[in-house]
């Protein structure tokens, strides 16, 4: 028994040591992904059996100082990080990620305790973000989920926070419904989908000569709202809008732009998202209907300008959307974001993605500081009722439980939701011009250039 009596004694030390150096490790060790290996290898739960031996023995005062110290905060993510997803997209978000956790780990973490960011891949597929939140929820037990990309998997994923009770703040989904639903745990920062086609359809009228405009979409939960949405706008400004759909993913185009072409477009906007809007893009430009043919709107991945013209080499002069502050507005948070993403990718500038990416984890850490709790009711009042200044601006959901639509005067569409995201057009004007060089081209406030229409 003395024998046993040492053996456990012993045991307690080194668990007690190896809690207190990892205790002490600088806040960039704590990793986007699965909790590490060596917390599954020892956790406390392996000390019991030692504990057992030696009834009526209580822990060292030591060991439960250490055991007190490593406890975490578990918040969720959601990324498209593999296909059909936009990989480009998935990627910037988790550099974007990594960076907030780094910032708020360093600033104390949440509650007075490290902040365990777990990152899990959606691919950009309903199903898969369902499972994934659901493991975040029952697996991983988080307190709260940020992030995501595709409103496809935005739709599914509500439904999940919904039935769990776990507020989440998303970052990059645009369909009008995930806040229309007015579900309590559901908070959204990028914009509506309906006001990015309103944004849309005034740019296209602005340029004047457009009387038939293409949509080429993607056969998902944003892109065929997206189309209709659009269809509508350009409709009330006199302008006829004929929609093409392909599943995410389509790495073939050409049947498509043969039909394209017989309808002599005077525009083509495209709603297809991520890589598969890069093979569209090239496809139209080697058959005679690029940017450089005919006026197009390019999806929004491309202001990551080395992926962007690395697939699309012949896209000079297409327009795309930026959602956030210009350049020129970028306050100093938006500032400080953009210099430590740009020095961590190598990129030449922020994409909106990873600006929203950010502030998604930033603005629930303050909301649960804010909370004083985990508790999912102490937080979502935190967030009805929060001011954060982040990289896109001052955000706050003033759409909510004390003011709801109806006394609001909007529509349901508006609660939780960020009511004043930036949104501009741009448009590269040489090729292989880095995105940070590219010039705004629309609304009139933000230009900082007249915009170049092919074959005018």
């Amino acid at each position: 028994m003395l024998r046993s009596r040492r053996v456990w004694w012993l045991l307690a030390a080194l668990t007690a040591l190896v809690l207190a150096l990892a205790a002490c490790a600088p806040a960039n060790v704590q990793q986007v992904g699965s909790p590490p290996a060596a917390e599954e290898e020892a956790p406390g739960e392996e000390a019991m059996p030692a504990q057992e031996e030696a009834p009526g023995e209580e822990a060292a005062p030591a060991e439960e100082a250490a055991m007190e110290e490593a406890e975490t905060i578990k918040i969720g993510a959601l990324a498209p990080l593999s296909a059909p997803g936009s990989v480009t997209g998935g990627e910037a978000m988790k550099a974007a990620f990594e960076i907030a956790l780094e910032e708020i780990n360093e600033a104390g973490g949440v509650l007075g305790k490290p902040v365990e960011l777990i990152l899990v891949d959606t691919a950009g597929q309903p199903e898969q973000g369902v499972a994934a939140m659901e493991k975040l929820i029952n697996e991983d037990k988080v307190v709260a989920v940020v992030g995501e990309y595709h409103s496809a998997v935005g739709l599914a994923v509500k439904e999940v926070a919904r039935q769990y009770h776990i507020p989440v703040v998303f970052a990059e989904t645009w369909n009008d419904d995930i806040t229309a639903s007015m579900y309590p745990e559901v908070f959204r920062i990028a914009p509506l989908s309906s006001e990015v086609a309103a944004v849309d359809a005034k740019f296209i009228a602005s340029l004047g000569g457009i009387e038939k405009v293409v949509i080429m979409t993607e056969n998902t939960g944003y892109g065929i709202p997206a189309a209709e949405s659009t269809t509508e706008r350009l409709a009330e400004l006199g302008i006829e809008a004929v929609t093409f759909s392909a599943d995410l993913g389509t790495q073939d185009f050409s049947a498509i732009i043969e039909r394209i072409k017989a309808e002599e477009p005077d525009m083509i906007l495209v709603l297809v998202t991520g890589e598969t809007s890069y093979n569209f893009e090239q496809q139209a430009a080697e058959a005679g209907i690029g940017p450089q043919d005919i006026p197009m709107i390019c999806n929004q991945v491309a202001g990551d300008s080395e992926s962007y013209w690395k697939n699309v080499p012949d896209g000079n002069l297409c327009f795309y959307r930026r959602i956030g502050l210009p350049r020129a507005l970028y306050t100093p948070e938006t500032q400080a974001f953009a210099e430590k993403y740009m020095a961590r990718t190598g990129k030449a500038d922020v994409e909106s993605y990873a600006m929203e990416a950010y502030d998604s984890l930033k603005l629930m850490a303050q909301a649960i500081n804010e909370a004083g709790s985990t508790d999912a009711d102490a937080i979502i009042e935190a967030l009805e009722n929060i001011e954060y200044q982040g990289a896109l601006g001052t955000i706050t959901f003033p759409v909510n439980s004390k003011n709801p639509p109806e006394a609001a005067g909007v529509e349901p569409k508006w609660w939780h939701q960020f009511p004043k995201p930036a949104i501009t057009m741009v448009q590269y004007q040489e090729p292989g011009q880095d995105s940070k060089d590219a010039v705004v081209v629309f609304p009139e406030e933000y230009k900082t250039g007249e915009p170049i229409i092919p074959g005018r």
